[in-house]
């Protein structure tokens, strides 16, 4: 079902109110995303609350039978167990379903895409289908790892991430913002395991028997399929800090074959979503405040490790909410009905 980039879609988004949601919105406007109808669905304490999107006000409904009657396209942005139940309902409604939780990330019979990387995975002239949308700190890992990937091999990754608080939510923005308000006082966490303020929290999810938190494990097993890479080593540990948005990564990133350093600035340069700052003389590389709110991945801090001529270290930093998440949905569908 091959579509022009001149033909109006009619689209769901669930989860609309939340700040991934919000998010969506703005993009959806800001690249001219052809919208014929949008059903925005959130919980019963929005029903009836207007989104605006392209000079129309649309009002926000609930999860129902035959919601998503009539829909091209479904972006999902809510939890595990809303996508499970659905996502599945939205493509038997004739939709794609865009799901941007884990509950299907993993599961062999789904695609997990990010365009840059493995979008030709995308089938375009294929039956309405569930694509998954990766976790956002493993999505500008692979596409800074894609074009090294490419040119050199990957033999191991080893990833420490300093992940911002939007990563956990409007919620996790607030509290973040509400001790700020009143720093001197005792804060009881909600959203985390800890007071986030003037803190960094080395757990980011629920640990398993072996000692990894859940967000380890995403990156993990999510990097391997993306980058078709079944047995690559790969390794993560994973920190909250008190930044608001874009997520941070040091990476060390063991080559297949040999590279000198400008052969490695070039691989990244030239490589789709990069923008490479390296200039550490004049301390110029990537940081999550300058980031925030900018659609590429940016890369820098790109050195060579003095023990292992193949291993390379290097700073990676992204907005978690656009490229970790609604940007990273909305190109996918712009694969889907628009190349």
């Amino acid at each position: 079902m091959k579509r022009s980039p001149k033909d109006k879609l009619k689209v769901g988004v669930v989860g609309a109110t939340g700040m991934v949601g919000q998010t969506f919105m703005e993009i959806l406007a800001q690249r001219e995303f052809p919208i014929a109808e949008l059903r925005p669905f959130a919980s019963e304490n929005s029903l009836g609350k207007k989104i605006e999107l392209q000079g129309t006000a649309w009002p926000c409904q609930v999860l129902k039978e035959g919601c998503f009657d009539g829909l091209d396209l479904v972006f999902f942005s809510s939890g595990d167990d809303i996508s499970k139940e659905w996502a599945p309902k939205a493509v038997a409604a004739g939709a794609f379903a865009i799901d941007n939780s884990a509950a299907f990330r993993m599961d062999p019979n789904t695609v997990l895409i990010v365009p840059e990387v493995n979008g030709d995975l995308v089938n375009k002239d294929s039956k309405p289908q569930i694509i998954a949308n990766p976790n956002c700190s493993t999505i500008q890992l692979v596409v800074a790892l894609k074009p090294l990937l490419d040119k050199f091999g990957l033999e191991e990754v080893r990833v420490s991430t300093y992940q911002a608080v939007s990563g956990a939510g409007k919620d996790g923005h607030d509290e973040l913002m509400n001790q700020t308000s009143n720093p001197a006082a005792s804060h009881t966490p909600k959203t985390f395991p800890h007071q986030i303020l003037f803190n960094c929290i080395p757990q980011i999810g629920s640990f398993n028997d072996d000692g990894f938190c859940s967000e380890e494990v995403k990156i993990m097993k999510e990097t391997r399929k993306i980058l078709g890479q079944s047995q690559l080593k790969v390794s993560a540990f994973t920190v909250r800090i008190p930044a608001l948005n874009a997520h941070s990564e040091s990476v060390w990133v063991t080559l297949k074959n040999e590279a000198n350093r400008e052969q490695v600035l070039q691989a990244l340069h030239n490589f789709e979503g990069i923008v490479v700052q390296d200039d550490p003389k004049k301390s110029v590389y990537p940081l999550a405040h300058k980031v925030s709110g900018e659609d590429p991945v940016y890369v820098g801090r790109i050195h060579r490790d003095p023990e292992d001529p193949k291993m390379w270290l290097m700073w990676v930093v992204s907005d978690n909410i656009r490229k970790g998440a609604a940007l990273n949905g909305i190109q996918i569908a712009e694969k889907i009905f628009h190349s």
